[in-house]
């Protein structure tokens, strides 16, 4: 038994699920996002937001190295054009979010954030009997925002909203740049678009009070959020469906919820729990009903051509040697593949 298996590194192989990924990403996104709130009291939310930025820019940039270069050099100007944008979307996003959690709790803020996550499920949704998960997410929406409740702050919800504005581009944008360009690259140079867009507003306090201990912990959060998350979603994009990543990501006002709550003691009440509950039941039957074997937007050959044809196979990087990035990750993280691989998860055979 154990000879055969060692045998066949193929069936080997361990393939991390896409959802057990947004999970993950999920939970270090929000530990990351109630740190933040901690240094608010240091520094601005869009001072903050830049230090993380910045610090997720020039990390990624290091981690892609010189073939991130010559991943620029090959790309079409549409191509640079989706990074410049969701580079922007990411950067509203993460600064919209961030003053939405200065004034309001962090669930009730990433509920609102998540009606966007719930616009591109509903528009993507094809399946008619999926529509019960997206009511489920609704109505445990309502519960955690508690719209009912005159005190809630409305400059909050507003940055919220806007917020959810940005969710809808940022995910759209990160299936497309994901293929082009493959997570490290792809993200690097839209960390370094939001990092850029976001320096005037949070770069003035920043540099003409530096505060070392504020710029290393805004290292630590970087990490956290969005450098982590953001490439274990790029990743988890191109293997799940649009509806499937949409309504699994149903999941996270209950996180945020739950991480507010051990972080920075935002305690819920139970009507808040209760929304918790449904959110969670709207996420796994999601998750059971994307039986789609392709991802949201597919690998496009031509781009996959191109790429071959830039870089040699054992290019540094790997992000543009013309295997799909997950299973680039794969190879490198996890050295062995499940036996039971779909056609649309096999790499393309080369010669020795």
């Amino acid at each position: 038994m154990i000879p055969s298996f060692l045998s066949s590194p193929r069936r080997a192989r361990i393939r991390v699920p896409a959802p057990l990924m947004l999970l993950v990403a999920m939970f270090t996104l929000h530990t990351g996002s109630a740190l933040a709130v901690t240094a608010f009291a240091h520094a601005s939310p869009a001072t903050v937001t830049w230090l993380r930025l910045t610090w997720a820019a020039l990390l990624l940039l290091v981690l892609g190295g010189p073939s991130l270069w010559r991943a620029v050099r090959a790309a079409t100007p549409r191509e640079l054009g989706a990074v410049v944008i969701l580079g922007t979307a990411s950067a509203g996003m993460m600064l919209f979010y961030s003053e939405a959690t200065a004034r309001i709790e962090l669930g009730t803020a990433t509920s609102i954030e998540f009606l966007g996550t719930l616009v591109v499920a509903v528009a993507a949704m094809r399946r008619r009997r999926e529509l019960v998960w997206i009511v489920a997410a609704v109505v445990g929406v309502v519960c955690l925002t508690r719209p009912w409740q005159s005190e809630l702050d409305l400059a909050g919800i507003g940055f919220a909203l806007a917020g959810a504005v940005c969710v809808v581009g940022y995910i759209v944008l990160t299936q497309r740049v994901g293929a082009g360009f493959g997570a490290v690259h792809g993200l690097a140079l839209a960390m370094t678009v939001g990092a850029l867009v976001t320096a005037p507003l949070g770069a003035p306090a920043a540099i003409a009070e530096p505060n070392l201990e504020l710029i290393v912990f805004t290292l630590l959060i970087a990490l956290l959020f969005p450098m982590v998350p953001f490439l274990l979603e790029m990743i988890a994009l191109q293997r799940m469906s649009r509806t499937g990543y949409s309504t699994f990501s149903s999941l996270e006002p209950a996180v945020a919820l739950v991480m507010g709550m051990i972080v920075i003691g935002q305690a819920p009440v139970t009507v808040q729990l209760v929304g918790m509950a449904l959110v969670v039941v709207a996420g796994i039957g999601a998750a059971r009903g994307d039986r789609s074997p392709r991802p949201a937007v597919p690998r496009s050959e031509p781009v996959r051509t191109r790429r071959h044809g830039t870089a040699p196979a054992n290019a540094p990087g790997g992000g543009h040697t013309g295997a799909p990035l997950p299973e680039i990750v794969d190879r490198v993280r996890f050295p062995s593949a499940p036996a039971d691989e779909g056609p649309h998860d096999r790499e393309p055979e080369r010669a020795a």
